[in-house]
C-alpha cells in the first residue's frame, strides 16, 4: 500500500437491525418501564448475545422452558412461536408481549391458510430453526420441512402442496424448491414469505463482496441469517470472516489491503457495527503509520444560542458526540436527542450521521460543549408544522411511545396522535407502530402550550376515497379479482378488494344453505370474488364467492340418475315432507307420502333431523333444482328382495303346491291395481305441494335478502 493511500472500509448499503428485530427491542424496553414484576423471554430475544446481555441488565431473564416460570410477563421473541406455546402461556396466567416480527406472523398466517385449504403445507427453511418451529406449529405440526430442492424431490406424493419460506431464506434456493415441486405435476399454490429486507441484505452484501479485497460479516455465532450472509459473501470468492465483536479482528487481515467490506446481520446493533469499523482503521494505521498523519483544520468558534451543523463520530449509551469543527466534540446528553423519552442513543442516530444541533453551552463547567438536537429540531419543525396547518399537507414522524389514550411521534417536537385517529377503524394493539415511520396530518398546534396534535385517519380516509373512486369506475360485473376479508355480521362479509369493501352477502357464499358466514369465511382470508353489482350512484359493491366455485347442481343427472339409491342426511323437516341432503349444496324433497308404507301424520314420526336413511331418485330437474326422493321405494324394494330369496331357497315339490295365494291371485291384482292408482294420486299432490314450498322458499329467501340489504 502507498503513502497517503489509506485503506477504504465500506459498509454495505443495507446492514444490521431489520424492522422485526429493532420493533422487538423497542418492545421489550418498552414493557421494562411499563409492567411490574418478572419478565422474561423464551430464549434469546435476538441472536446477539450482547444485545441479550443488554436487556439482562434491565431485567429482562431469558428461559428454555415455560414450565420454569409461574407468573409474570413473557415477551415472545421476534422469531414467534406456536399456538400451543402461546395457549400454554395463557393458562399459566402469564402477560403476554408479542414481538413476533410482522413478516413472521404473514409466513405463520398463510401456512395455518394453506392447511384450513387442504393443501399439504412445505417450509423452506432449517427444520431446527424457532421460527420455522413456530410456522410448523400454525399447521398442526402436519407441515414438512425440506432445506432444499434435493429435500423437496423425494416428499411424499400428494395433489397439493402449498409452499412458504422461512423469512431469511435466500431468493434463489426458494425459487429452486418451487420448481422442482412445479415438476411433479401437483397443483402448487406459492407463498413467498421472505421478508423484501433479508433479500436486499443478501443482495447488497454480495454486490459489496465483488468490489472488495476481504469481507467481514458481523453478528451472533448462533444467527442463522449472519451465517448465510457469509456463506453469500463467500461465493463471490472473497476472503471472508465472521465475527461476533471488533475483538474477534485480526490486524494481519488487513496487511495490504486497499478496499475493505462490512457488512452485519439483522441481530447486529449500530454501535458494534460501528467499532468493528473503527478497529478495522486502527489496524490500518498500524499496518501503515504514515496514514496516520493528519492535516491540521481551522477551529470553529461557537456561541450559545447556535444551530450548527456537525457529525455523529461516537454514539453511547447516555450521550453522543458530534464533532462541529470546534477544539473538541460536543456532547449531547440522551435527553437531549429527541422531543420524547429515549431508552437507546442507537434508535436515534448513528455514527457517520450529519446533523443540526443547538448549542446549549459553548463551555460547561467541565470545559465540554454541551449541544441540544431537541432544540434544533423543534426550531425547524415549528415553522413546518404551521405551514402544514395551513396548507393541510401531511407531515412525516416517528412513533416514540404508546401512551394512554394514543401515540406519541416525533416530528421535531412531540407531538400526540390520539387513538380514534390512528387508522380507520379501532386499533387493538398501538405497540405495532413503535419505530416506524408514519404521515399524518395536523390538525391542531399551540406553541405557547407545546402542543401539537395529529390525524393519521384524515389521510387514510382521503386515500380511502381515492381508492374507491377509482376502483368504482373500473370495476365491471363478472369481473373476478382478489379480496380480504375484514369483517364478518349475520348477513354477509364485507371484503376489501384493494382498498375498497364490498359486500359479500351470505346468499352468495356458497351453493349450499349457511346459517352464519363464518362456515366459509373467516377475517383475514384472502379469496378470489365474482363483482355481481356495481352501484356507482350509492357508491355499493356486491360481490359473489359461490359463482367461481363449481356448481353441484351441473352434474346431478350423472351422478343421481333415476332408480339410483343414496344415503342422505334430514336436513329440515316440513309440514309436507322432509329435505335431505345428497352433498354440500344438492337437497331433495321426500315427501310425507313417500316417507313410509303406511299413512303418516307428520314427517316427524318416521324421520328427525341429522339422521341419516337410504332414498331413491324419483326424478331429477337441474334446471329448477329439484331432486324427488322416496324411501318407501326403498323399503318395498328391500322387501321384495327378501320375499324373492326367501321364494328361492324353496324346493321344486314345494312350488308346484298349490297355495291359497293361487286361489285369491285375482284378489291380490286388484289390490295392487288400486295401491298403484294411490301411488299416481300422491304423486300429483306432492308435485303440487312441492311447487307451493319452492315457490314459498323463493319468496321467504328473497325477502331475507331484501331485509339484510335494508
Amino acid at each position: 500500500m502507498k503513502s497517503g493511500d489509506a485503506m477504504d472500509v465500506r459498509v454495505a448499503a443495507k446492514a444490521g437491525f431489520c424492522f422485526g428485530v429493532k420493533r422487538a427491542i423497542v418492545m421489550a424496553r418498552t414493557t421494562v418501564r411499563g409492567r411490574a414484576g418478572p419478565i422474561y423471554t423464551l430464549g434469546p430475544l435476538i441472536h446477539n448475545p450482547q444485545v441479550v446481555a443488554s436487556l439482562a441488565e434491565m431485567g429482562i431473564k431469558e428461559i428454555q422452558d415455560i414450565n420454569d416460570v409461574e407468573e409474570g410477563t413473557l415477551v415472545i421473541r421476534s422469531h414467534g412461536v406456536g399456538p400451543d406455546m402461546l395457549n400454554t402461556a395463557r393458562e399459566k396466567g402469564l402477560n403476554i408481549v408479542d414481538a413476533t416480527c410482522p413478516y413472521v406472523r404473514r409466513a405463520q398466517d398463510f401456512a395455518r391458510a394453506l392447511t384450513d385449504q387442504g393443501y399439504q403445507v412445505v417450509v423452506v427453511g432449517d427444520r431446527e430453526h424457532p421460527e420455522v418451529k413456530g410456522i410448523v406449529g400454525w399447521t398442526g405440526g402436519r407441515a414438512e420441512v425440506v432445506e432444499n430442492a434435493d429435500e423437496a424431490a423425494v416428499l411424499d406424493h400428494k395433489d397439493s402442496f402449498g409452499v412458504v419460506a422461512q423469512t431469511t431464506q435466500p431468493l434463489a434456493n426458494f425459487n429452486s424448491v418451487v420448481n422442482t415441486l412445479r415438476d411433479r405435476g401437483v397443483e402448487l399454490k406459492i407463498c413467498n414469505t421472505i421478508c423484501s429486507s433479508t433479500t436486499e441484505r443478501q443482495q447488497a452484501a454480495l454486490d459489496l463482496a465483488r468490489q472488495v479485497e476481504i469481507m467481514i460479516v458481523v453478528g451472533g455465532a448462533n444467527s442463522a441469517n449472519t451465517r448465510k450472509l457469509a456463506s453469500i459473501c463467500r461465493t463471490s470468492e472473497t476472503t471472508t470472516h465472521l465475527i461476533e465483536t471488533a475483538d474477534g479482528l485480526k490486524q494481519d487481515w488487513f496487511k495490504g489491503v486497499k478496499v475493505a467490506g462490512l457488512t452485519a446481520g439483522a441481530s447486529t446493533p449500530d454501535w458494534i457495527i460501528e467499532e468493528v469499523k473503527r478497529r478495522m482503521s486502527e489496524f490500518d494505521e498500524m499496518n501503515s503509520p504514515e496514514e496516520g498523519m493528519k492535516e491540521a483544520v481551522e477551529v470553529k468558534a461557537v456561541r450559545h444560542g447556535e444551530i450548527v451543523t456537525g457529525t455523529v463520530v461516537y454514539v453511547g449509551q447516555d450521550e453522543v458526540l458530534v464533532d462541529v469543527g470546534a477544539k473538541s466534540e460536543g456532547v449531547i446528553p440522551i435527553r437531549e436527542l429527541s422531543c420524547c423519552e429515549v431508552t437507546s442513543s442507537q434508535d436515534i442516530v448513528k455514527v457517520g450521521d450529519e446533523i443540526e444541533v443547538y448549542v446549549l453551552k459553548a463551555e460547561d463547567n467541565e470545559g465540554k460543549l454541551i449541544l441540544s438536537k431537541e432544540k434544533a429540531d423543534a426550531e425547524k419543525a415549528w415553522v413546518k408544522l404551521e405551514e402544514a396547518l395551513d396548507s393541510e399537507e401531511p407531515v412525516k414522524g416517528i412513533v416514540r411511545d404508546v401512551v394512554k389514550g394514543g401515540l406519541l411521534v416525533d416530528v421535531g417536537v412531540r407531538s400526540f396522535l390520539p387513538a380514534s385517529l390512528v387508522d380507520r377503524g379501532y386499533v387493538e394493539d398501538l405497540s405495532k407502530y413503535l419505530g416506524q415511520e408514519i404521515s399524518a396530518r395536523v390538525i391542531e398546534i399551540n406553541r405557547g402550550r407545546k402542543k401539537v396534535i395529529l390525524s393519521r385517519k384524515a389521510i387514510l380516509e382521503e386515500e380511502y376515497g381515492r381508492l374507491r373512486q377509482e376502483m368504482l369506475e373500473n370495476l365491471q360485473e363478472e369481473q373476478v379479482v382478489k379480496g380480504v376479508v375484514r369483517r364478518l355480521t349475520q348477513f354477509g362479509a364485507f371484503v376489501d378488494i384493494g382498498g375498497v369493501d364490498g359486500l359479500l352477502h351470505i346468499s352468495e357464499m356458497s351453493w349450499y344453505r349457511i346459517s352464519h358466514p363464518s362456515e366459509v369465511v373467516k377475517v383475514g382470508d384472502e379469496l378470489d370474488v365474482m363483482v355481481l353489482r356495481v352501484d356507482r350512484e350509492n357508491e355499493k359493491i356486491s360481490l359473489g364467492l359461490k359463482q367461481i366455485l363449481p356448481n353441484p347442481w351441473d352434474t346431478v343427472v350423472e351422478k343421481y340418475p333415476v332408480g339410483a339409491i343414496i344415503k342422505a342426511k334430514v336436513v329440515r323437516l316440513v309440514p309436507f315432507g322432509a329435505f335431505v341432503q345428497l352433498e354440500p349444496g344438492v337437497e331433495g324433497l321426500v315427501h310425507i307420502s313417500h316417507l313410509a308404507d303406511h299413512h303418516v301424520a307428520k314427517p316427524d314420526e318416521v324421520v328427525a333431523e341429522g339422521e341419516e336413511a337410504d332414498v331413491k331418485v324419483l326424478s331429477v330437474d337441474p334446471t329448477e333444482k329439484r331432486i324427488r326422493l322416496s324411501i318407501r321405494e326403498v323399503t318395498r324394494e328391500k322387501q321384495e328382495r327378501e320375499y324373492r330369496d326367501h321364494n328361492a331357497g324353496k324346493t321344486q315339490e314345494t312350488s308346484n303346491v298349490v297355495t291359497i295365494g293361487d286361489m285369491v291371485g285375482n284378489l291380490f291384482e286388484k289390490q295392487q291395481e288400486a295401491i298403484d292408482k294411490q301411488v299416481a294420486i300422491d304423486k300429483q299432490v306432492e308435485e303440487e305441494q312441492g311447487d307451493e314450498e319452492s315457490a314459498a322458499e323463493v319468496k321467504e329467501e328473497k325477502e331475507d335478502k331484501e331485509e339484510d340489504n335494508k
